[in-house]
């Protein structure tokens, strides 16, 4: 299943359209002409993920926006400010935050109550963005058709690990992000294909 609606726009950069909707998760390097978001979600406060620059050239009046605490109140507007383990309905979405942190290093420390998405559309169809993350015992839970899941390795779950947890989760198919800026290469994104049991699509960054 080719997902034409998933854009992955480089690093952990995505745009999802949901009918006429445009939703964008950690927002970064942004091409030029960009669709307007309607909505925009933001996992952790790190630069390249929390870019106000990029932010400021999608945003509009009714733009909402889901963010951790420490990057919701930096907004303005429509700000929901989220922590690990609820559940939201926005429109036709229906959003849960999961909790993303390493493991055995302190990049993303669990403390800070960074966040992944569980994503339903309008379809029922399941978009899970990780974040920053290693594989938490809460990932073993999460139920999805589709996982975009780091494996840059450094600061998230190398190739090798990425894999290793979708094998326990069982998404349809795994989109491997996080490699090809600042850290990680294709051949991470090839680990996770020759290791993960599902359908892996490498996706060319749009930009």
């Amino acid at each position: 299943m080719n997902p034409q609606h998933v854009h992955w726009l480089g690093h952990a950069s995505f745009r999802i359209e949901d009918g006429a909707t445009q939703i964008y998760i950690d927002p970064w390097k942004l091409p030029a002409n960009t669709p307007k978001a309607d909505v925009i979600f933001i996992t952790h406060a790190h630069y390249d993920h929390f870019s106000p620059e990029d932010i400021a050239k999608i945003r509009k009046e009714s733009t909402a926006f889901f963010a951790p605490k420490d990057v919701g109140y930096q907004l303005e507007g429509n700000v929901i400010s989220v922590v690990p383990g609820q559940s939201f309905n926005l429109g036709s979405l229906r959003v849960k935050t999961v909790h993303a942190y390493n493991l055995g290093k302190q990049f993303h420390p669990k403390q800070n109550n960074w966040v992944g998405y569980l994503i339903t559309l309008s379809t029922g169809q399941k978009i899970y963005h990780s974040g920053d993350t290693d594989f938490t015992p809460e990932m073993r839970t999460v139920v999805t058709d589709f996982a975009l899941l780091p494996c840059g390795g450094t600061y998230t779950m190398s190739g090798k690990e990425a894999a290793d947890a979708a094998n326990v989760f069982k998404p349809q198919t795994l989109i491997p992000m996080h490699w090809g800026d600042i850290v990680g290469t294709r051949k991470d994104a090839e680990e996770v294909q020759k290791s993960f049991n599902g359908e892996t699509i490498i996706k060319a960054p749009e930009r």
